[in-house]
């Protein structure tokens, strides 16, 4: 199986291929004009939908990022000014410098809200669509957690060239000093079994490898010709069946098969030393910004959903983890989070649209909650000073581009204060039966609750229809 999202020239020849140059030949049409009649009609093919999740761990201040109240006191405004974008009327950040030239690309959805200010129960919360279920005494996972979007995608999506239906990278999100993961990121109550794919690692690094699609440490080029040259004797013996009916030379081939596409092209689709180190840079010699590299090139493989989890070096930090920001919230997304996600979002939609996969791929950048209106105000922790914000779910924003989402708009309101929605209120269920919708995967569709063992809808969102 080969990859097609090259040019049609570099593809592999089949005889079905032959036989066509060969019938054109007789009409007066040479292998050139049968290669551009194939690239016109490949060109016409409807391209498959996709979705990518960028999860901005921690919670990013919607009232200092997008979503700013200028005229509202400055204990509530903060010590930003906004800037104009490339859209009239709508303002942003002025340290986004370049997504405010981008503005024309997204949607900025202001009326996110739920109830949930505790960490890990309002990520399961985004993660999964759903309410919390328990009591939130505790960021950490646990086995009854709802199932996360990427895990209903790998369970109800629809594989592509081999890949997987959901990949999850480059990390799966745990606060320093706790055992577990937290909560929402596993297909949970559904069953481990159908977990997302996890491509964890560091992009960045010369060294860096994805697990699972390399050759096992014991297994070398020549172990393999040898199995290969043992599947050539078991085809020339016949089928070899075991007493359950197995064909062990058919399960074996099919082995082999797999390992050949695993590493001639899912293993392509993961070397980002095939990109050029201009590409690189663009995007920022971070871990986020090339794992959204490599997010671009897994879109182009044809995986349809990846979900992508904020990393910055702040993640060892046990207060101000990643978005948080309880104290010293202006200097940390002013020099920090602001050049970071500046440099490496707008590159990876500037790449999306280059390609001519942002029409098809909706991308949805949104983190577990805002921050409260007004500066020093506590509300979940105590570690909040009077320089920092804490946790506010009642109102934030997300981002949305391509997937069909008209750009240049801003979508619903908040108040004056920035602390409520004032209209077009989402929540998210409805983020996520938004997603499912432009996925291709039916909401109304059940999965065993192994929890609480009675049948269960995908999600109890209602679409947003007027993006």
């Amino acid at each position: 199986m080969a990859f097609m999202n090259g040019p049609l020239s570099q593809q592999p020849t089949t005889r079905r291929h032959l036989l066509e140059i060969g019938g054109l030949s007789m009409l007066g049409l040479g292998t050139g004009d049968l290669l551009r009649l194939r690239e016109a009609a490949a060109a016409r093919a409807p391209r498959a939908r996709s979705c990518v999740f960028v999860f901005l761990f921690g919670g990013p201040s919607h009232i200092d990022l997008w979503d700013m109240k200028p005229g509202a006191p400055v204990e509530v405004r903060g010590e930003f000014n906004g800037i104009s974008t490339n859209q009239p009327g709508v303002r942003i950040c002025e340290h986004l410098p370049r997504l405010s030239q981008r503005l024309d690309k997204l949607c900025l959805l202001r009326s996110m809200t739920h109830r949930m200010n505790v960490h890990g129960p309002a990520m399961s919360e985004l993660y999964t669509g759903r309410p919390y279920p328990f009591p939130p005494i505790t960021d950490q996972s646990r086995p009854e957690d709802w199932p996360s979007m990427s895990s209903l995608a790998m369970r109800f999506g629809q594989p592509r060239n081999g890949l997987p239906p959901s990949i999850v990278l480059p990390w799966y999100l745990q606060f320093p000093g706790q055992s577990r993961l937290i909560a929402g990121q596993t297909a949970g109550r559904m069953g481990r079994s159908h977990d997302a794919v996890l491509v964890d690692g560091d992009p960045n690094k010369d060294n860096f490898r994805v697990k699972g699609f390399e050759l096992a440490d014991d297994v070398s080029i020549d172990r393999l010709d040898r199995r290969r040259n043992l599947l050539s004797q078991f085809e020339r013996s016949g089928p070899i069946r075991t007493d359950r009916n197995i064909d062990v030379a058919s399960r074996h081939r099919d082995t082999l098969r797999g390992f050949d596409f695993l590493q001639q092209q899912a293993g392509r689709a993961f070397n980002l030393d095939r990109e050029t180190a201009a590409v690189r840079d663009a995007y920022g010699r971070t871990r986020i910004g090339q794992s959204l590299l490599l997010t671009r090139r897994l879109l182009e493989a044809g995986v349809p959903l990846i979900t992508v989890n904020w990393i910055d070096p702040t993640k060892i930090d046990g207060v101000n983890t990643c978005w948080d920001t309880h104290q010293q919230n202006f200097p940390k997304l002013k020099n920090l989070l602001c050049p970071m996600f500046d440099q490496s979002f707008p590159a990876f939609l500037d790449d999306l649209e280059q390609r001519g996969l942002l029409e098809t791929t909706l991308v949805v950048a949104v983190g577990e909650f805002g921050r409260t209106p007004k500066m020093g105000e506590v509300t979940q922790s105590n570690n909040t000073k009077s320089t920092g914000r804490d946790h506010w779910p009642h109102a934030f924003t997300a981002i949305l581009a391509g997937g069909g989402v008209r750009g240049g708009q801003v979508y619903g309101s908040t108040t004056r204060n920035g602390g409520h929605p004032a209209d077009k209120p989402v929540t998210p269920a409805d983020l996520h039966a938004t997603i499912y919708h432009h996925l291709g995967i039916d909401t109304e569709q059940t999965y065993l609750d192994e929890f609480q063992r009675v049948r269960q809808v995908l999600c109890e969102g209602r679409r947003v229809r007027d993006l």
